[in-house]
């Protein structure tokens, strides 16, 4: 069943979660953290958001955010595909995988 689309935002402030698949670990120590943040400010600069406060679980990730020069959705996008990609050539050794 398809994900109910977000409603838009008259303010284009919104409070998005990620969450690892299945609620599954998405920082495994603190470079992890550290690569997630450097992400989120390289696109931030990119896509002219503003972030207003940021919470990172081990497993999700809160924050709360103003929409910037393109949607929040593309936004995201863009952060969650960039930080999967640098996790998993992080992480290859430990998953049996190669890059």
């Amino acid at each position: 069943m398809p994900r109910i689309a977000r409603r838009k935002s008259a303010t284009g402030v919104y409070h998005i979660i990620i969450r690892g698949i299945n609620k599954q670990t998405i920082f495994e120590d603190d470079e992890d953290r550290e690569r997630f943040l450097k992400t989120l400010g390289k696109y931030k600069s990119i896509c002219n958001f503003k972030i207003y406060g940021y919470c990172l679980m081990n497993n999700h990730v809160h924050l709360l955010m103003k929409e910037g020069d393109e949607s929040i959705s593309k936004s995201m996008q863009r952060i969650s595909s960039s930080y999967k990609q640098g996790w998993r050539k992080a992480h290859s050794f430990r998953c049996g995988m190669d890059s």
